[in-house]
């Protein structure tokens, strides 16, 4: 299942928060600076000695689910403690959550002043982690050379992935799970409806179409965009950018979500809403209608790819995938859902244990078993043509293939920057929610929401 998107630090409440995070991370290099950008050319923190013990916290949503996630993640901390006998790792899912948030969990061990010493940060909350959570810049714990030389080896990471764990040119997180948007179809709804399941939607003026062939002749719902709530910011903003905008410019000092191009975008899905070619579900009916045989599409992460594998074999209807629709003539955009590793430990010991953990997690036999059980995309692309890889199940599920072509032509999930950036988002999709679903103006309630949001930005 997918992963909620953190929010935190709301009203007023937040004032005292990041006070008191200020003051529990005034001994780490807390504040981001380009100016120390090309700082960690050598590894800081010493190697471990082959008989010292040590033994680290590892906190990662993907334990929270007892399904298809918990399983796999456990096998592998068992495997690198198998290779590693002198590191104790204690995998934990989050602490506590407010509305499904996970950087809670961290931000309350960080108050309390005992961190998890490697963490899964979603990449929207990367900036806040770097900048107020103490996330340690791994080019000074490690070397900048030793960042770099993990994401090569025999099959390296895609060019698009290295560089979404960076702020302000320093990496803070290894990137390790994630996604880019799917029209996952069923194929079965399609035939029934007289349209060809080999030839899917291409722009959104055809899902459309398509959406409301599949309620008029079968009875079926059409179409849900899981991009329009609160929880999926990551897919809302590869909307605004398919549609030529972005949510806020590239330097991120100012707010863009209510220009044109995302108004376009907001009222494109309104319109779907109205036709009743979507029908207003939250992301837990939808995967049940989808994996029930209840509906015909949905965009969505390939991280669902289990779940919905298992709802086609069990109501009897075939599963397939597309690439996400466009706007017209317009390029689609992809952006990537997920996270990435980050350290939080100020322990040298600690630190080193942290760090030989991420290298593993983001290694090949970890993406082979992350992408091959999961449906997370594997970072290391070279994996699928390799015999001793993902060849095999490559082969045996074309349905990989449209998130690897995005993989190719991604843009990252830009996070808002300052303590508020929460805030800024939940205005945003808010709003989005609101013009989508509540019937309001796009064009006034994407205006309005930016100009509220705009207050909130960090002094220029």
């Amino acid at each position: 299942m997918t992963v909620a998107r953190p929010r935190l630090l709301r009203a007023a409440a937040g004032l005292v928060l990041i006070a008191a995070l200020a003051s529990a991370c005034a001994t780490s290099s807390s504040t981001p600076s380009s100016a120390n950008a090309g700082a960690g050319a050598t590894a800081t923190i010493p190697e471990l000695a082959a008989d010292q013990k040590v033994s680290i916290v590892f906190e990662s949503y993907n334990l929270t689910s007892t399904g298809t996630w918990k399983p796999i993640i456990e096998g592998l901390l068992r495997d690198f403690q198998a290779a590693h006998p002198n590191i104790t790792v204690k995998g934990q899912p989050p602490q506590s959550t407010t509305n499904g948030d996970y950087v809670t969990s961290v931000k309350n061990q960080v108050l309390a002043g005992s961190p998890p010493d490697v963490a899964q940060v979603t990449f929207d909350a990367l900036r806040f982690a770097a900048g107020s959570l103490g996330a340690q810049p791994l080019d000074t714990l490690v070397g900048r050379d030793a960042v770099q030389a993990n994401f090569g080896g025999a099959h390296p990471f895609a060019p698009t992935a290295r560089t979404l764990g960076d702020v302000n040119g320093r990496t803070y997180a290894v990137p390790y799970v994630f996604s880019t948007p799917v029209l996952w179809l069923n194929r079965t709804l399609f035939t029934q409806a007289g349209l060809d399941p080999a030839n899917p939607p291409k722009t959104w003026a055809d899902v459309r179409t398509a959406a409301l062939a599949i309620k008029a002749r079968t009875g079926r719902d059409g179409i849900v965009v899981d991009c329009l709530t609160k929880a999926a910011v990551w897919c809302f903003q590869s909307l605004v950018r398919s549609s030529g905008g972005r949510v806020m410019s590239a330097d991120g000092r100012t707010l863009s979500f209510g220009d044109a191009p995302a108004v376009a975008a907001v009222s494109t899905a309104a319109d779907l809403a109205h036709s009743g070619a979507m029908p207003n579900l939250d992301q837990q009916q939808a995967f049940k209608a989808f994996s029930g045989g209840q509906l015909g599409m949905i965009l969505e992460t390939s991280a669902v790819q289990g779940l919905f594998m298992a709802g086609a074999r069990a109501n009897n209807w075939e599963l397939g995938a597309s690439q996400e629709p466009s706007f017209g003539s317009k390029p689609v955009v992809p952006t990537n859902s997920g996270s990435g590793l980050a350290v939080f430990s100020k322990d040298p010991a600690k630190q080193r244990a942290a760090w030989e953990l991420i290298k593993f997690l983001t290694s090949d036999h970890a993406y082979t078993q992350i992408s091959s059980k999961i449906g997370y995309l594997p970072l290391r692309t070279g994996l699928i043509d390799d015999p001793n890889g993902l060849q095999a199940w490559a082969k045996a599920n074309p349905l990989i293939r449209p998130n690897l072509d995005q993989l190719t032509r991604l843009q990252p999930w830009e996070s808002f920057p300052g303590d508020n950036y929460l805030q800024i988002s939940d205005t945003m999709m808010s709003a989005v929610e609101g013009a989508v679903f509540g019937g309001k103006d796009p064009a006034a309630t994407m205006a309005a929401a930016q100009k509220q949001a705009t207050t909130l930005l960090p002094p220029k």
